[in-house]
């Protein structure tokens, strides 16, 4: 038996992040007609946020949230924990979808993570934030050369960024593969307990803000009533009237026509060891308090990895990504055994160190809701009625909190000048009908893996992409 299928074998089909220890009884269902002021569908970090931010604006506002399954189901409570300032997923693809606002943008996921973290030190919430930066490694020469124009830019831009080379890089987390390491220490990117921060924030909305949360609650259907309301109709028969309604759905299909084409669903799989020992953490070089580094390869198709508080990797993306056939979401799609053999193999070419000695322990897999600009994308219908914010294009963990602020402000509540930018106006291109949407997906996706394989040279599917400004960008 190969060891990396020993070390997956007794892994549980479930994410590390719900912990039975931690999470909290679903709230139950809704089971008669209610009404209020703001109806918010999901439960996830966009949802959650969006009711935090709008009792702040309105503290009397009647608010009522509803999530089909749990708190913390969906993407939110199943991604690596990153946590990132950047709102527009990076300076290059920033640029090319709304020219001029870069800076702008840079400053205001500045802002809205600075309030991110003053609003889990005010509520006393514990999303066991670490302040580790960002720090990519090179896994061949060229990637290394690329890295190190990469450093050189960001330094001339006054940015505070380390550059590690061959040797340097080993000593901060050893791998025979890496060869080069750029660690991003500006800012208050780090990592978190995702699920901790689901369930937290559900607590401060339900015991001190008095926001009404339904769980196991379906949305079937939402229309405009009269001129100034809304009608939501839930699965059990219950109608909940309100005066706005944000959609928080993200890669979940959508009755608005215009979210469900500019979002398709990807799923992203992950696996999680046995906390190391600090026998093995010295075998790699990682875990002490100066090197508690969260890490990504610099490839186009990226592996994501951190360490936990204790001491757990957790071990993500890669060429393990797959997008279905017609925006397949099934949750049995969850448990992808090839998938998930892939990347235990992956782990182990980067860390031969640790085959025979670790296990996995958790194996799961969530979806990311992908838009053709490459971040999150807002609408408003209705007069200002309904409004949403979704495709966050795996970086939701710190930029839902911005477009939760985009949402509620599309709905009236306390609008400034941000809901006027191109960011905001610009519409995303809409995705491909199938079956030209599924084969498009697939030939990027391929495209990536062969520019990875020939360290970062892009041909000529992407170069074409890039062109149309779709981001495909490292």
């Amino acid at each position: 038996m190969h060891k990396h299928h020993d070390a997956l074998k007794d892994a549980e089909l479930k994410p590390l992040w719900h912990d039975p220890a931690i999470m909290p009884e679903p709230l139950p269902p809704i089971v008669k007609d209610e009404s209020c002021e703001l109806l918010i569908v999901g439960g996830g970090f966009t949802g959650l946020w969006a009711a935090m931010q709008a009792k702040e604006r309105k503290p009397d506002a009647d608010i009522i949230l509803i999530e089909k399954t749990f708190v913390g189901d969906g993407a939110s409570g199943r991604n690596g924990g990153f946590l990132s300032t950047s709102v527009a997923h990076g300076e290059t693809n920033t640029e090319a979808q709304f020219p001029g606002e870069a800076d702008k943008l840079d400053e205001l996921g500045t802002q809205s993570m600075k309030e991110f973290l003053e609003t889990l030190e005010r509520y006393n919430i514990d999303a066991q934030y670490e302040h580790v930066g960002e720090t990519d490694v090179a896994l061949d020469p060229e990637s290394a050369q690329r890295l190190y124009a990469e450093y050189l830019e960001c330094k001339e831009a006054g940015e505070d960024v380390v550059w590690f080379d061959k040797d340097a890089i080993r000593a901060q987390a050893n791998s025979p593969t890496f060869f080069a390491g750029l660690w991003h220490r500006d800012g208050q990117d780090g990592v978190i307990h995702p699920g901790r921060l689901c369930w937290g924030l559900k607590d401060v909305l339900v015991n001190q803000l008095g926001v009404r949360i339904f769980e196991g609650t379906e949305m079937l259907d939402v229309e405009p009533i009269g001129s100034d309301g809304m009608k939501v109709t839930c699965a059990g028969g219950a109608v909940i009237s309100s005066k706005k309604v944000l959609l928080a759905t993200n890669a979940y299909t959508s009755k608005i026509s215009r979210i469900r084409n500019s979002v398709v669903p990807v799923w992203d799989y992950q696996i999680a060891t046995q906390p190391l020992t600090d026998k093995q953490l010295d075998k790699i070089n990682w875990g002490k308090p100066e090197s508690r580094h969260a890490l990504a390869d610099y490839n186009n198709m990226f592996h994501y990895f951190r360490l936990t508080k204790d001491n757990r990797i957790t071990w993500g993306g890669g060429g393990a990504v797959r997008y279905y056939f017609n925006r397949g979401i099934d949750a049995q799609l969850m448990d992808a055994p090839a998938r998930h053999e892939q990347l235990a193999i992956e782990f182990f070419e980067m860390f031969p160190q640790l085959e025979g000695e670790i296990k996995f322990t958790h194996r799961w897999g969530g979806i990311i809701a992908t838009s053709t600009r490459f971040c999150m994308v807002p609408g408003v219908m209705y007069d200002g009625r309904l409004a949403w914010a979704v495709g966050y294009t795996g970086h939701g963990v710190g930029a839902s909190r911005f477009g939760a602020r985009i949402g509620i402000e599309l709905l009236g509540y306390e609008p400034s000048d941000v809901i006027t930018m191109q960011f905001v106006t610009k519409r995303a291109i809409p995705w491909f009908p199938e079956p030209f949407r599924w084969l498009g997906v697939r030939f990027t996706q391929n495209a990536l893996i062969k520019a990875d394989q020939n360290g970062g040279k892009r041909g000529l599917w992407l170069k074409f992409l890039d062109m149309l400004g779709l981001g495909f960008t490292c």
